[in-house]
């Protein structure tokens, strides 16, 4: 993952002597870290009051979660967190598309990253199947039932993948990386990504390992496409995957409302437990050729496209 050519905050070896103050990280100022604070309390403070004022999210003290109680809580913090983003662009002068979010969306990106999330979910499960881990017991769901269900989650999914990615990928990322340079920033934002998936019940240690190195991928996605929208299709059609389609526990938790009934057999380290496919050491060699295909796929980095 050796991506250091055309970054603009990596100096080549011609320059390395006397680089350009435009390409050196910029020291921590007060503005900076104020920024930092505004963010956090817009995105954060209002949604989690809202949620928790209105008791609109059940709770992951259960290793069940519904879409009654997910797609309400994720979408107002979706919300909060595009909204802090919007005024701290405001504040900076900035086009949203500094912090990955071109504005509309780009959908082709979206689409893309969407197939490539199911099919590397898909391809984490055929392995299992392969080893005679996994397997598929019967259909859950059909009829109006199975569409509804598919629906439903797809837009829960949808707003854990914008609040997940405008949270961890966006304006943090982005204004962390002026001063620490990209890669400690994705490496720093990975781990806060983890942290924040370790009170999901039935998770594990492998579980949030994955978690982190989901979150470098996700950032060598925006390297690499230029914007957060590959990501977001990936994120959320993945979780889809995994939590609708093939009916399985997803970062600890299992879905109401499964298209298939599925199980697994075997040493948690390899089956993922109840953690799920992603706590699978298969996993993270799926996140490695994922890895490489994206390196196959985008050549070249794009992001940021000017001088942090």
């Amino acid at each position: 993952m050796n991506d250091s050519t055309n970054d603009p905050a990596v100096p080549d070896s011609s320059s390395s002597q006397n680089p350009s103050p435009s390409l050196r990280p910029k020291p921590w100022s007060r503005l900076d870290r104020t920024h930092l604070v505004i963010w956090a309390l817009l995105a954060f403070l209002p949604s989690s009051i809202i949620v928790f004022f209105f008791h609109l999210e059940g709770g992951h003290t259960s290793s069940v979660f519904t879409v009654r109680n997910e797609l309400p809580a994720k979408a107002i913090f979706a919300f909060f967190a595009a909204l802090a983003t919007w005024i701290l662009s405001r504040m900076e002068k900035r086009p949203l598309a500094d912090y990955g979010i071109p504005v509309p969306p780009t959908l082709k990106r979206f689409a893309e990253g969407s197939l490539w999330g199911f099919a590397m979910l898909s391809l984490l499960l055929l392995g299992l199947w392969g080893t005679g881990h996994f397997r598929i017991d019967s259909i859950a769901l059909s009829g109006i039932r199975a569409y509804s269900y598919g629906l439903a989650w797809a837009a829960t999914f949808l707003a854990v993948a914008l609040g997940e990615e405008f949270s961890f990928r966006g304006y943090w990322l982005f204004s962390v990386a002026r001063r620490i340079r990209f890669w400690r920033s994705a490496i720093f934002t990975s781990i806060l990504f983890g942290v924040a998936h370790l009170g999901n019940h039935g998770e594990n240690a492998l579980g949030i390992l994955q978690v982190v190195g989901t979150g470098l991928l996700f950032c060598f996605m925006i390297r690499r496409t230029g914007n957060l929208w590959f990501a977001v299709g990936y994120h959320a059609a993945w979780d889809w995957a995994e939590t609708f389609f093939y009916g399985t526990p997803d970062s600890g938790l299992l879905g109401v409302g499964r298209f298939l009934h599925s199980s697994v057999q075997g040493p948690t380290w390899l089956t993922g437990g109840s953690a799920g496919p992603e706590g699978s050491i298969i996993a993270n060699l799926v996140l490695l050729l994922c890895a490489l295909f994206i390196q196959l796929r985008f050549p070249k980095v794009v992001y940021p496209d000017q001088p942090l």
